[in-house]
Protein backbone atom coordinates (compact mmCIF):
# COMPACT_ATOMS: atom_id res chain seq x y z
CA UNK A 1 0.00 0.00 0.00
CA UNK A 2 1.24 3.51 -0.51
CA UNK A 3 3.22 5.15 1.88
CA UNK A 4 1.67 8.04 0.43
CA UNK A 5 -1.86 7.82 1.32
CA UNK A 6 -3.74 9.38 4.25
CA UNK A 7 -4.74 7.08 7.68
CA UNK A 8 -8.55 7.47 6.80
CA UNK A 9 -7.51 6.25 2.75
CA UNK A 10 -5.38 3.24 4.26
CA UNK A 11 -8.67 2.49 6.58
CA UNK A 12 -10.83 2.30 3.88
CA UNK A 13 -8.74 0.32 1.81
CA UNK A 14 -8.29 -2.25 4.09
CA UNK A 15 -10.23 -5.71 3.48
CA UNK A 16 -13.54 -6.05 5.59
CA UNK A 17 -15.01 -9.18 6.57
CA UNK A 18 -17.83 -9.41 4.12
CA UNK A 19 -15.73 -8.41 0.85
CA UNK A 20 -16.87 -10.74 -1.96
CA UNK A 21 -20.14 -11.83 -0.31
CA UNK A 22 -23.24 -11.51 -2.41
CA UNK A 23 -26.72 -11.21 -0.54
CA UNK A 24 -29.85 -10.86 -2.61
CA UNK A 25 -32.36 -9.39 -0.57
CA UNK A 26 -36.28 -9.43 -0.99
CA UNK A 27 -37.00 -7.18 1.61
CA UNK A 28 -39.36 -4.94 2.88
CA UNK A 29 -40.06 -2.61 6.36
CA UNK A 30 -37.37 -3.28 8.96
CA UNK A 31 -36.69 -6.12 9.91
CA UNK A 32 -34.58 -7.70 7.33
CA UNK A 33 -33.29 -4.61 5.60
CA UNK A 34 -31.54 -3.52 9.11
CA UNK A 35 -30.00 -7.23 8.83
CA UNK A 36 -28.47 -6.54 5.38
CA UNK A 37 -27.45 -2.88 6.26
CA UNK A 38 -25.60 -4.73 8.16
CA UNK A 39 -24.19 -7.29 6.25
CA UNK A 40 -23.46 -4.20 3.80
CA UNK A 41 -21.39 -1.96 6.61
CA UNK A 42 -19.14 -5.40 6.86
CA UNK A 43 -18.16 -5.26 2.93
CA UNK A 44 -20.83 -7.50 1.55
CA UNK A 45 -22.41 -6.29 -1.53
CA UNK A 46 -26.14 -6.34 -1.19
CA UNK A 47 -28.43 -6.46 -3.78
CA UNK A 48 -32.02 -5.37 -3.06
CA UNK A 49 -35.09 -6.68 -4.98
CA UNK A 50 -37.90 -3.96 -5.71
CA UNK A 51 -41.26 -4.00 -7.08
CA UNK A 52 -41.15 -1.55 -9.93
CA UNK A 53 -43.04 1.89 -9.46
CA UNK A 54 -43.24 1.17 -5.54
CA UNK A 55 -40.55 -0.49 -4.24
CA UNK A 56 -39.88 -1.27 -0.41
CA UNK A 57 -43.01 0.04 1.19
CA UNK A 58 -41.10 1.49 3.88
CA UNK A 59 -39.61 4.28 0.95
CA UNK A 60 -43.06 5.98 1.46
CA UNK A 61 -43.70 5.74 5.70
CA UNK A 62 -42.74 9.29 5.56
CA UNK A 63 -41.04 11.94 3.99
CA UNK A 64 -38.93 13.39 6.89
CA UNK A 65 -35.30 13.30 5.76
CA UNK A 66 -35.44 16.08 3.03
CA UNK A 67 -38.26 14.07 1.22
CA UNK A 68 -37.07 10.24 1.93
CA UNK A 69 -38.52 8.62 4.89
CA UNK A 70 -36.51 7.80 8.20
CA UNK A 71 -37.18 4.40 7.96
CA UNK A 72 -35.44 3.87 4.94
CA UNK A 73 -32.82 5.92 5.30
CA UNK A 74 -31.64 4.57 8.62
CA UNK A 75 -31.69 0.90 7.32
CA UNK A 76 -31.01 1.05 3.42
CA UNK A 77 -27.23 2.56 2.87
CA UNK A 78 -24.49 0.65 1.20
CA UNK A 79 -26.94 -1.22 -0.98
CA UNK A 80 -28.05 -1.76 -4.90
CA UNK A 81 -31.72 -1.21 -5.83
CA UNK A 82 -32.86 -3.87 -8.51
CA UNK A 83 -36.32 -3.27 -10.10
CA UNK A 84 -37.97 -6.73 -10.57
CA UNK A 85 -41.79 -7.67 -11.12
CA UNK A 86 -41.63 -11.39 -9.45
CA UNK A 87 -44.85 -11.86 -11.01
CA UNK A 88 -43.52 -12.29 -14.35
CA UNK A 89 -41.53 -15.07 -15.35
CA UNK A 90 -38.98 -12.92 -16.43
CA UNK A 91 -38.39 -11.24 -13.67
CA UNK A 92 -37.94 -14.84 -11.73
CA UNK A 93 -35.05 -16.08 -14.21
CA UNK A 94 -33.00 -13.25 -13.82
CA UNK A 95 -33.49 -13.64 -9.96
CA UNK A 96 -32.54 -17.24 -10.33
CA UNK A 97 -29.93 -16.19 -12.11
CA UNK A 98 -28.45 -13.81 -9.34
CA UNK A 99 -29.17 -16.71 -6.93
CA UNK A 100 -27.20 -19.36 -8.86
CA UNK A 101 -23.94 -17.05 -7.67
CA UNK A 102 -24.94 -15.15 -4.60
CA UNK A 103 -23.75 -16.42 -1.18
CA UNK A 104 -27.16 -15.45 1.10
CA UNK A 105 -30.38 -14.82 0.42
CA UNK A 106 -32.52 -13.02 2.62
CA UNK A 107 -35.97 -12.66 2.74
CA UNK A 108 -39.19 -11.42 4.82
CA UNK A 109 -42.09 -11.96 2.73
CA UNK A 110 -45.47 -12.26 3.63
CA UNK A 111 -46.12 -15.79 4.78
CA UNK A 112 -45.34 -18.81 2.09
CA UNK A 113 -44.83 -15.88 -0.38
CA UNK A 114 -41.06 -17.13 -1.08
CA UNK A 115 -42.51 -20.57 -1.50
CA UNK A 116 -44.73 -19.73 -4.32
CA UNK A 117 -42.26 -18.24 -5.82
CA UNK A 118 -40.27 -21.09 -6.15
CA UNK A 119 -37.17 -19.92 -2.81
CA UNK A 120 -37.92 -22.91 -0.97
CA UNK A 121 -34.14 -23.39 0.42
CA UNK A 122 -35.26 -27.29 -1.16
CA UNK A 123 -35.35 -26.07 -4.38
CA UNK A 124 -32.50 -22.93 -4.00
CA UNK A 125 -29.92 -26.14 -2.93
CA UNK A 126 -30.41 -27.65 -6.64
CA UNK A 127 -29.60 -24.62 -8.10
CA UNK A 128 -26.60 -23.05 -5.35
CA UNK A 129 -25.46 -25.67 -2.98
CA UNK A 130 -23.47 -23.07 -1.40
CA UNK A 131 -26.26 -20.61 -0.82
CA UNK A 132 -27.63 -19.23 2.50
CA UNK A 133 -31.55 -18.82 2.74
CA UNK A 134 -32.39 -16.88 5.78
CA UNK A 135 -36.47 -16.36 6.35
CA UNK A 136 -37.60 -14.18 8.80
CA UNK A 137 -41.11 -14.02 9.43
CA UNK A 138 -43.67 -13.42 12.13
CA UNK A 139 -43.78 -16.52 13.75
CA UNK A 140 -41.33 -19.20 12.26
CA UNK A 141 -42.13 -22.37 9.79
CA UNK A 142 -44.67 -24.78 11.28
CA UNK A 143 -47.37 -24.30 14.24
CA UNK A 144 -50.71 -22.85 14.09
CA UNK A 145 -49.61 -19.69 13.80
CA UNK A 146 -47.15 -20.07 10.41
CA UNK A 147 -49.00 -17.62 8.10
CA UNK A 148 -50.25 -15.35 10.88
CA UNK A 149 -50.26 -11.25 9.71
CA UNK A 150 -47.24 -10.34 12.14
CA UNK A 151 -45.94 -6.36 12.71
CA UNK A 152 -43.64 -4.67 15.09
CA UNK A 153 -46.29 -3.88 17.39
CA UNK A 154 -48.30 -6.85 17.12
CA UNK A 155 -45.25 -8.77 18.03
CA UNK A 156 -44.76 -6.12 21.26
CA UNK A 157 -48.37 -7.07 21.84
CA UNK A 158 -47.76 -11.45 21.71
CA UNK A 159 -44.58 -11.68 23.13
CA UNK A 160 -45.22 -10.14 26.59
CA UNK A 161 -42.96 -6.96 26.13
CA UNK A 162 -46.43 -4.69 26.57
CA UNK A 163 -47.64 -6.30 29.34
CA UNK A 164 -44.48 -5.01 31.14
CA UNK A 165 -44.15 -1.49 29.66
CA UNK A 166 -45.71 1.63 30.43
CA UNK A 167 -47.26 3.28 33.44
CA UNK A 168 -49.34 1.11 35.89
CA UNK A 169 -52.29 2.49 34.61
CA UNK A 170 -51.57 1.90 30.68
CA UNK A 171 -49.25 -0.60 28.48
CA UNK A 172 -46.73 1.45 26.20
CA UNK A 173 -45.03 0.12 22.93
CA UNK A 174 -41.67 0.87 23.10
CA UNK A 175 -40.56 4.39 21.12
CA UNK A 176 -38.40 2.56 17.68
CA UNK A 177 -39.33 -1.00 16.14
CA UNK A 178 -37.90 -3.76 18.69
CA UNK A 179 -39.47 -6.59 17.11
CA UNK A 180 -38.49 -5.98 14.02
CA UNK A 181 -34.13 -4.83 15.44
CA UNK A 182 -34.29 -7.75 17.23
CA UNK A 183 -35.29 -10.09 14.35
CA UNK A 184 -32.73 -8.27 12.17
CA UNK A 185 -29.94 -8.55 14.85
CA UNK A 186 -30.57 -12.24 14.98
CA UNK A 187 -30.86 -12.96 11.14
CA UNK A 188 -27.44 -10.92 11.09
CA UNK A 189 -25.51 -12.86 13.71
CA UNK A 190 -27.15 -16.00 12.48
CA UNK A 191 -26.04 -15.31 8.98
CA UNK A 192 -22.42 -14.32 9.82
CA UNK A 193 -21.93 -17.80 12.14
CA UNK A 194 -23.86 -19.60 8.84
CA UNK A 195 -20.36 -18.31 6.72
CA UNK A 196 -18.37 -19.67 9.30
CA UNK A 197 -20.07 -22.95 8.83
CA UNK A 198 -20.03 -23.22 4.93
CA UNK A 199 -15.85 -22.59 5.52
CA UNK A 200 -15.96 -25.90 6.98
CA UNK A 201 -19.39 -27.71 5.27
CA UNK A 202 -18.81 -26.50 1.88
CA UNK A 203 -22.59 -26.15 2.12
CA UNK A 204 -25.30 -23.78 2.68
CA UNK A 205 -28.23 -23.84 5.22
CA UNK A 206 -31.31 -22.54 6.18
CA UNK A 207 -31.86 -20.01 8.80
CA UNK A 208 -35.21 -19.65 10.17
CA UNK A 209 -35.88 -16.41 12.56
CA UNK A 210 -39.09 -15.73 13.87
CA UNK A 211 -39.72 -11.84 15.67
CA UNK A 212 -41.96 -14.18 18.11
CA UNK A 213 -38.74 -16.20 19.73
CA UNK A 214 -36.73 -13.24 18.88
CA UNK A 215 -38.87 -10.97 21.76
CA UNK A 216 -39.12 -13.22 23.61
CA UNK A 217 -35.27 -13.99 24.09
CA UNK A 218 -35.02 -10.54 24.92
CA UNK A 219 -37.93 -10.72 27.92
CA UNK A 220 -36.34 -13.49 29.85
CA UNK A 221 -35.59 -11.46 32.83
CA UNK A 222 -39.35 -10.92 33.36
CA UNK A 223 -40.12 -14.24 32.34
CA UNK A 224 -38.16 -15.43 34.80
CA UNK A 225 -39.19 -12.93 37.83
CA UNK A 226 -42.38 -14.40 36.97
CA UNK A 227 -41.59 -17.94 37.18
CA UNK A 228 -43.92 -20.76 38.32
CA UNK A 229 -46.90 -18.07 38.25
CA UNK A 230 -45.29 -15.78 40.21
CA UNK A 231 -46.62 -12.12 39.62
CA UNK A 232 -44.67 -10.21 36.92
CA UNK A 233 -42.72 -7.41 37.47
CA UNK A 234 -44.81 -4.16 37.88
CA UNK A 235 -45.10 -1.89 34.85
CA UNK A 236 -43.19 1.41 36.18
CA UNK A 237 -43.07 3.88 33.82
CA UNK A 238 -39.52 4.80 33.02
CA UNK A 239 -38.33 3.61 36.12
CA UNK A 240 -36.91 0.01 37.15
CA UNK A 241 -39.59 -1.97 37.87
CA UNK A 242 -37.99 -3.89 40.82
CA UNK A 243 -34.70 -1.50 41.87
CA UNK A 244 -35.59 2.03 43.80
CA UNK A 245 -34.66 4.89 43.60
CA UNK A 246 -33.61 3.95 40.02
CA UNK A 247 -35.50 6.31 37.36
CA UNK A 248 -36.46 9.74 36.45
CA UNK A 249 -36.61 12.59 39.09
CA UNK A 250 -37.25 16.08 38.41
CA UNK A 251 -34.89 18.96 39.07
CA UNK A 252 -35.32 22.97 40.08
CA UNK A 253 -34.26 24.32 36.53
CA UNK A 254 -37.26 22.27 35.15
CA UNK A 255 -35.49 19.62 33.53
CA UNK A 256 -35.33 15.68 34.69
CA UNK A 257 -32.43 13.86 35.51
CA UNK A 258 -31.65 9.46 35.74
CA UNK A 259 -30.29 7.85 38.22
CA UNK A 260 -29.83 4.60 38.98
CA UNK A 261 -28.70 2.80 42.60
CA UNK A 262 -27.18 -0.60 42.48
CA UNK A 263 -26.17 -1.52 46.08
CA UNK A 264 -25.94 -0.84 49.58
CA UNK A 265 -22.60 1.14 49.28
CA UNK A 266 -24.39 3.09 46.63
CA UNK A 267 -27.44 4.05 48.70
CA UNK A 268 -24.92 5.16 51.58
CA UNK A 269 -23.28 7.69 49.15
CA UNK A 270 -26.30 8.90 47.71
CA UNK A 271 -27.71 10.13 51.54
CA UNK A 272 -24.71 11.42 52.41
CA UNK A 273 -23.12 13.20 48.94
CA UNK A 274 -26.21 14.05 47.15
CA UNK A 275 -28.90 13.95 49.48
CA UNK A 276 -27.18 15.54 52.22
CA UNK A 277 -29.43 13.48 54.75
CA UNK A 278 -26.82 11.11 55.91
CA UNK A 279 -29.12 9.80 58.63
CA UNK A 280 -31.59 8.30 55.88
CA UNK A 281 -28.86 5.67 55.23
CA UNK A 282 -30.13 3.64 58.19
CA UNK A 283 -34.06 4.35 58.40
CA UNK A 284 -35.77 1.28 58.43
CA UNK A 285 -37.40 2.28 55.43
CA UNK A 286 -34.94 2.78 53.18
CA UNK A 287 -32.49 0.46 54.69
CA UNK A 288 -32.57 -2.18 51.83
CA UNK A 289 -33.53 -2.42 47.86
CA UNK A 290 -36.81 -4.18 48.83
CA UNK A 291 -37.74 -1.82 51.70
CA UNK A 292 -37.01 1.17 49.10
CA UNK A 293 -39.34 -0.42 46.72
CA UNK A 294 -41.73 -0.70 49.12
CA UNK A 295 -41.70 2.77 49.83
CA UNK A 296 -40.88 4.50 47.53
CA UNK A 297 -43.46 6.88 47.04
CA UNK A 298 -42.33 8.31 50.36
CA UNK A 299 -39.03 8.15 49.18
CA UNK A 300 -39.39 9.36 45.79
CA UNK A 301 -40.90 12.75 47.76
CA UNK A 302 -37.59 12.97 49.61
CA UNK A 303 -35.54 13.00 46.63
CA UNK A 304 -38.06 15.34 44.85
CA UNK A 305 -37.61 17.70 47.31
CA UNK A 306 -34.16 17.53 47.41
CA UNK A 307 -33.53 18.52 43.80
CA UNK A 308 -35.91 21.20 43.60
CA UNK A 309 -33.26 23.89 44.53
CA UNK A 310 -30.64 22.47 42.24
CA UNK A 311 -29.99 22.72 38.29
CA UNK A 312 -29.17 19.74 36.68
CA UNK A 313 -25.59 20.14 36.43
CA UNK A 314 -25.92 20.67 40.08
CA UNK A 315 -27.43 17.52 41.02
CA UNK A 316 -25.19 15.18 37.87
CA UNK A 317 -21.96 16.90 39.67
CA UNK A 318 -23.01 15.53 43.27
CA UNK A 319 -24.49 11.86 41.71
CA UNK A 320 -20.65 11.95 39.64
CA UNK A 321 -18.89 13.05 43.41
CA UNK A 322 -20.89 10.30 44.78
CA UNK A 323 -20.06 7.51 41.64
CA UNK A 324 -24.02 7.20 41.03
CA UNK A 325 -24.54 6.16 37.78
CA UNK A 326 -26.50 8.96 35.91
CA UNK A 327 -27.96 10.13 32.71
CA UNK A 328 -29.29 12.84 31.16
CA UNK A 329 -32.97 12.78 29.76
CA UNK A 330 -32.48 13.28 26.14
CA UNK A 331 -34.41 14.36 23.02
CA UNK A 332 -33.34 13.36 19.67
CA UNK A 333 -31.80 16.74 19.19
CA UNK A 334 -29.91 16.33 21.99
CA UNK A 335 -28.63 13.12 20.74
CA UNK A 336 -27.55 14.53 17.24
CA UNK A 337 -25.68 16.75 19.02
CA UNK A 338 -24.08 14.25 21.91
CA UNK A 339 -20.81 15.55 22.96
CA UNK A 340 -19.56 12.14 23.10
CA UNK A 341 -20.44 11.26 19.75
CA UNK A 342 -18.75 14.23 18.31
CA UNK A 343 -15.81 13.40 20.25
CA UNK A 344 -15.37 10.37 19.50
CA UNK A 345 -15.71 10.69 15.49
CA UNK A 346 -18.97 8.88 15.27
CA UNK A 347 -20.43 10.99 12.62
CA UNK A 348 -19.99 10.25 8.45
CA UNK A 349 -21.99 11.58 5.54
CA UNK A 350 -23.66 9.31 2.86
CA UNK A 351 -24.83 9.87 -0.50
CA UNK A 352 -28.67 9.36 -1.37
CA UNK A 353 -30.83 10.97 -3.94
CA UNK A 354 -31.40 13.72 -1.87
CA UNK A 355 -27.52 14.74 -0.93
CA UNK A 356 -25.79 13.87 1.63
CA UNK A 357 -27.01 12.59 4.74
CA UNK A 358 -25.10 11.86 8.40
CA UNK A 359 -24.97 8.62 9.15
CA UNK A 360 -23.51 6.99 12.34
CA UNK A 361 -20.57 4.50 12.35
CA UNK A 362 -21.42 1.40 13.40
CA UNK A 363 -20.83 0.01 17.00
CA UNK A 364 -18.18 -2.13 17.28
CA UNK A 365 -15.41 -0.27 15.41
CA UNK A 366 -12.73 -2.84 14.68
CA UNK A 367 -8.69 -1.78 14.65
CA UNK A 368 -8.26 -3.61 11.61
CA UNK A 369 -10.66 -2.33 8.86
CA UNK A 370 -13.65 0.85 8.67
CA UNK A 371 -17.08 -0.31 8.16
CA UNK A 372 -18.49 0.68 4.50
CA UNK A 373 -21.04 3.57 4.48
CA UNK A 374 -21.84 3.97 0.86
CA UNK A 375 -24.92 5.43 -1.20
CA UNK A 376 -28.72 5.36 -0.53
CA UNK A 377 -30.16 3.92 -3.98
CA UNK A 378 -33.37 5.24 -5.12
CA UNK A 379 -35.68 2.81 -6.39
CA UNK A 380 -34.36 0.22 -9.64
CA UNK A 381 -31.12 2.64 -9.50
CA UNK A 382 -29.00 -0.66 -10.23
CA UNK A 383 -31.35 -2.31 -12.43
CA UNK A 384 -29.10 -1.75 -15.88
CA UNK A 385 -25.85 -2.40 -14.24
CA UNK A 386 -26.83 -5.52 -12.68
CA UNK A 387 -28.69 -6.47 -15.83
CA UNK A 388 -25.37 -6.30 -17.93
CA UNK A 389 -23.28 -8.06 -15.38
CA UNK A 390 -25.59 -10.84 -16.08
CA UNK A 391 -25.05 -10.96 -19.97
CA UNK A 392 -28.21 -8.93 -20.79
CA UNK A 393 -28.03 -6.24 -23.68
CA UNK A 394 -28.93 -2.99 -23.32
CA UNK A 395 -32.20 -3.54 -26.12
CA UNK A 396 -33.27 -6.46 -23.87
CA UNK A 397 -32.99 -4.20 -20.51
CA UNK A 398 -34.87 -1.88 -22.53
CA UNK A 399 -37.94 -4.06 -23.53
CA UNK A 400 -37.72 -5.31 -20.01
CA UNK A 401 -38.46 -1.62 -19.14
CA UNK A 402 -41.10 -1.81 -21.41
CA UNK A 403 -42.89 -4.70 -20.25
CA UNK A 404 -42.87 -3.38 -16.43
CA UNK A 405 -40.26 -6.50 -16.21
CA UNK A 406 -38.07 -4.38 -14.21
Amino acid sequence: MSPNLSQAQRDAAAPRPLDGITVVSLEHAIAAPFCTRQLADMGARVIKVERPGVGDFARGYDERVNGMSSHFVWTNRSKESLALDLKQPEAGAILRQLLGKADVLVQNLAPGAAVRLGLSFESLQELNPRLIVCDISGYGQGGDYQDKKAYDLLIQSESGFLSITGTPDSPAKAGCSVSDISAGMYAYSSILSALLLRERTGRGSRLDVSMLESMVEWMGFPMYYAFDDAPPPPRAGASHATIYPYGPFPVGDGTEIMLGLQNEREWAAFCRLVLRQPELADDSRYSSNSSRVANQASLRALIVTAFASLSRHQVIERLEQAQIANASVNTMQDVWRHPQLAQRGRWRQVESPVGPLPALIPPGSSSAFEARMDRIPALGENTGAILAELGYSTEQVQAFSEQGVI
